[in-house]
């Protein structure tokens, strides 16, 4: 017999949890869709996910901010998002898992926007203003949430907390036009790994919810909210993709 089969049970779930997070999901009674435990498991430092609303992109990324604090002593997460609302319901979320697994690690300190455990582990909630979140650093998980409405200079603002850590970002959010950072990261060529999660991958939306969804909202917003796709304004007088073609280094100019 091995020395891991002589643990006790609790410590063999805590190494197995440690090992794969999808554990830790399932522990936490959440069965997670193929796409959630590839992103539950990823050891990569950049990763965009690009999901459709009501996905579970929101309980994933609570998750993996569970999974670093419990099992990561002396971490800090931070999750951000347009609004300090906004970050609050992720953080809701995080907490309500915590809660479920019966407080799995010891709080020092819990409030309806940070945690901090008594393994020296903080997790916290921070405003959507970058004025006000520069203190931070040496960040281990950065969760930055509804991203396609993150305004540039917060993003800027957040990415140095990582410098030193070397930690890990994770962005998600559901499109919100052609503008602002999390599109230009989407479209650019950096080593960012990509999840898009479209509303037909996801079991808990009927086809025809979707159906309904679609007569009701139109091609329009329907493709934005429920197929990942990234769209121009309806007011704008020419697409993205026409001005990009415009002004492309590669075409051919006529001398006057």
């Amino acid at each position: 017999m091995n020395a891991l089969a002589m643990l006790p049970y609790a410590d063999r779930l805590a190494i197995a949890c440690v090992l794969d997070p999808v554990v830790f999901s399932r522990q936490a009674g959440i069965e997670p869709d193929p796409w959630q435990a590839r992103l539950l498991r990823t050891a990569r430092p950049r990763v965009l996910v690009n999901c459709s609303r009501q996905s579970g992109k929101s309980t994933t990324m609570a998750t993996l901010g569970l999974v670093k604090a419990l099992y990561a002593p002396g971490s800090l997460t931070l999750i951000t998002s347009p609004t300090q609302r906004q970050s609050g319901e992720l953080f809701r979320k995080l907490l309500g898992v915590y809660r479920g697994l019966g407080r799995p690690v010891a709080a020092d300190a819990e409030s309806a926007l940070q945690l901090e455990l008594e393994n020296g582990s903080r997790i916290v909630a921070l405003p959507g203003k970058e004025g006000t979140i520069r203190s931070y650093s040496a960040v281990d998980l950065l969760l930055v949430d509804e991203s396609s409405k993150v305004p540039d200079d917060l993003y800027m603002t957040v990415r140095p907390m990582l410098a030193v850590s070397h930690g890990q970002l994770i962005a998600g959010s559901t499109p919100f036009g052609t503008r602002g950072w999390w599109y230009e990261a989407w479209r650019g060529n950096e080593a960012w790994e990509r999840y898009e999660v479209p509303a037909t991958e996801c079991p808990r939306i009927t086809p025809e919810f979707l159906a309904e969804e679609r007569r009701v909202m139109g091609d329009w917003w329907y493709s934005q909210e429920y197929e990942c796709q990234f769209l121009d304004a309806q007011s704008a007088a020419f697409r993205a993709v026409d001005i990009e073609r415009a002004l492309a280094e590669d075409i051919e100019t006529w001398a006057l």
